[in-house]
């Protein structure tokens, strides 16, 4: 097994520092990739003990039971399945096999999994369930409000910066996935909650500070502490949902699209590099939808 063992590390190895070089990857995905593979070694290894050079399509379809039986996510299975698929490939484009075992085994299929959303109703019982006669009450609203129209992740959110915002104009600048900016629009109602939080903040402000919305001595807000202000304003509504700031972003994505808007329009909206992403974060109200239908029908 030593043999084989040290066979699998230097193949792998050299697949690493391919797919850095040649194919440009960012380095989590390297390191994921490495990861897939490095488990996968391990597999066989322990089953088979043969170099990656001898396995064969029966041990790959093998693997995958294992990790069925193991209740490994269909994504997760797919994305594993993906690893080995490219590093055979690597292995063809070298000349150091004549066919890929991977060739036919077939990636599971996975469901798209929508989150919860919520009614407009609902995201206005949350939002008013938090007190507007506090300074803290008031920055709360400005946020959720914010994450909400404006359909923000909860990074772009504490991220967020007074020179971002441009109300003069009617938008926000939001600094998103790989350091990509958008222009946002922004609602009146937003932009009003804003200044009140501004108002407050200007009051008590001991230090210059370009963060939008700071916590209670000063600093930057935590993802954690924008899940805990919103968890807690969840439940003083008494709404009995699963609620995270991303279901704001979805929900803000779903009633954009009942209003009419393209998924195209959404996708710029939300920052998406793929309209694929849209498509799977966002969905048709079955109304709309089965109006579409039966005008089709006639």
């Amino acid at each position: 097994m030593a043999e084989n063992s040290e066979k699998w590390k230097k193949t792998i190895l050299a697949y690493r520092t391919y797919i850095r070089l040649e194919k440009n990857l960012a380095a989590n995905s390297v390191e994921a990739y490495v990861r897939d593979l490095t488990e996968f070694s391990h597999f066989i290894l322990r089953m088979y003990d043969v170099p990656p050079t001898k396995v064969e399509q029966v041990m790959v379809e093998r693997y995958m039971l294992f990790l069925y039986e193991r209740r490994r996510k269909k994504s997760s299975q797919a994305r594993e399945l993906s690893s080995i698929k490219g590093f055979y490939n690597f292995l063809l484009l070298g000349d150091q096999i004549e066919a890929s075992p991977v060739e036919f085994v077939a990636a599971p299929k996975a469901g798209r999994h929508l989150p919860d959303t919520l009614t407009v109703e609902e995201i206005e019982r949350i939002i008013d369930s938090i007190t507007p006669y506090t300074a803290k009450g008031r920055r709360d609203r400005a946020m959720l409000e914010l994450l909400y129209s404006c359909g923000l992740r909860v990074s772009e959110l504490i991220s967020l910066r007074m020179s971002d915002l441009f109300f003069g104009e009617g938008y926000i600048r939001v600094i998103g996935k790989g350091d990509k900016q958008r222009l946002v629009p922004i609602g009146s109602t937003a932009r009003e909650r804003i200044m009140m939080y501004l108002d407050d903040r200007r009051e008590k402000e001991k230090r210059d500070t370009d963060t939008l919305f700071l916590n209670n001595r000063g600093g930057k807000l935590t993802r954690i502490m924008v899940f805990l202000i919103l968890r807690q304003a969840v439940e003083n509504a008494g709404i009995d949902k699963t609620v995270s700031p991303h279901t704001l972003r979805h929900s803000f994505a779903s009633h954009l699209i009942a209003g009419g808007a393209s998924i195209r329009q959404v996708q710029e909206m939300l920052g998406h590099e793929s309209i694929v992403t849209t498509e799977i974060y966002t969905h048709l109200d079955e109304g709309r939808l089965r109006s579409t239908v039966e005008k089709l029908s006639l």
